[in-house]
């Protein structure tokens, strides 16, 4: 059954992740701060709202980076950066650190850079959210799926500019809503991109970033749980080309059951999350176990070694060279290079040592697929950057549209970047909709 057209919003914010709930706080805070409270109402289709909040890091909340520089903040996002250089100069991860602290939840910065809450626990900044909302004057409702919006000609008595048509699912009821104004905050939905894109904006297909690579290879089976602590990584070039226009990446790397993972794997896969989805998740992978020492220098540094070590009868397979790489690991390659398992240094030829150096520094393994996991927390793709303005988060197109979060096509490498976009542009969103 359909209720009849409930009083006009002034804000109707579709989508209850970090997004959507940064920009309603600080649209309906301002707003009481300006001696103009405004109606502001938060739709979470989901039973809970803040879901990614809860699961992100660990459970831990991985609240942001602690990068100020905004001209450096920009790197870490593959998609986006450049269009987000002006709105980290007005709310960067500094503010970020600011906000949280005045409302009772600190944050620390742990070696890395990432930032965490220091309870630990995703649920403080969970529960600092929901109280700065409520304190607000925020209304949320959850299970309220969008189902339509309709475009109107604003009148004097109301000024709304859009008709909604949302399912309650927690009181079984269907209904129409006025807004003057509508935030998206809906990232990859798939409902919700089809209805801004039918309000004449484009939308960039989604597709998965930040996943694991399946491998199958003998040189790695069986040796989950290996780990190397800085190993570099880069796509093979397609045919014609001297090297893939992907850029390369470092970091820690992880063997796994199904293939490689690590931050050094993720990085690599958000920076080529379209060019992998083209083919298809195959791609040629070079990895160096020993980043950033070159296949010419450890070469010459295995020559050295057999010099000393061959007059001892030492055996490659049983005394690695560089203790950078697990033993199990170091026996794989040298096997690999077609070293015979009891054979001494004094034993090994120049031939192999060079192959040797090559399984170290730019050994060749094959990409089969994503990972084993199926629902990516991250994806790339979204509404056209240009047809947004970055000052204000409003469409182009319609006014009084306005976008936040991952629903642009906008995505940041693991490490809260992803979360700092969210941030950033409901902050900004929320200003802009006090207009």
């Amino acid at each position: 059954m359909f209720q009849d057209d409930e009083p006009t919003w002034d804000v109707i914010v579709i989508g209850g992740g970090p997004a959507g709930y940064f920009a309603s706080i600080q649209c309906a805070e301002s707003a009481i701060q300006a001696g103009s409270p405004l109606k502001v109402l938060v739709l979470e289709k989901s039973r809970r709202t803040l879901g990614k909040v809860i699961i992100s890091g660990g459970e831990r909340c991985n609240v942001t980076h602690a990068c100020f520089e905004p001209a450096r903040l920009v790197t870490y996002y593959p998609r986006g950066g450049a269009a987000l250089r002006g709105p980290f100069t007005r709310f960067q991860p500094r503010d970020t650190v600011n906000w949280f602290e005045k409302r009772g939840a600190p944050l620390k910065t742990e070696e890395d850079g990432r930032m965490f809450p220091v309870t630990d626990s995703s649920l403080t900044i969970v529960g600092c959210l929901e109280d700065a909302a409520s304190q607000a004057g925020v209304s949320v409702w959850s299970q309220s799926a969008l189902l339509e919006l309709q475009l109107l000609q604003p009148t004097p008595d109301s000024g709304a500019r859009f008709r909604l048509k949302v399912r309650r699912d927690s009181i079984q009821t269907e209904q129409y809503l006025l807004a003057r104004s509508v935030l998206f905050a809906t990232g990859s939905e798939q409902h919700c991109q089809q209805i801004i894109q039918g309000l004449g904006h484009t939308m960039h297909s989604p597709v998965p970033s930040l996943f694991t690579f399946k491998i199958t290879d003998a040189r790695i089976n069986e040796l989950a749980g290996l780990s190397v602590a800085k190993a570099g990584l880069q796509f093979e070039g397609d045919p014609g080309q001297k090297k893939s226009v992907i850029p390369a990446q470092q970091g820690p790397v992880l063997i796994t059951h199904w293939g490689l993972s690590g931050p050094a794997v993720l990085k690599l896969s958000a920076w080529g999350a379209r060019w992998l989805h083209e083919r298809d998740y195959h791609a040629g992978l070079l990895v160096n176990w020993l980043y950033p020492l070159t296949t010419e220098k450890i070469y010459e540094e295995l020559r050295e070694y057999r010099e000393v070590a061959g007059n001892n009868r030492k055996k490659p397979s049983a005394n690695p060279v560089f203790t950078q790489i697990p033993l199990r690991l170091w026996k794989r390659l040298v096997e690999a290079s077609d070293i015979a398992e009891q054979a001494n240094w004094a034993d090994v030829s120049k031939p192999s040592m060079r192959c040797l150096a090559e399984e170290l520094t730019a050994g060749r393994y094959q990409v089969e697929g994503k990972g084993i996991f199926k629902d990516e927390f991250v994806t790339c793709g979204g509404v056209s950057l240009d047809e947004v303005d970055f000052k204000t988060m409003q469409s182009r197109l319609v006014p009084g549209l306005f976008f936040a979060g991952e629903v642009l096509d906008i995505d940041g490498l693991t490490g809260g970047f992803n979360l700092q976009n969210a941030w950033t542009t409901g902050w900004l969103a929320g200003n802009g909709m006090l207009a």
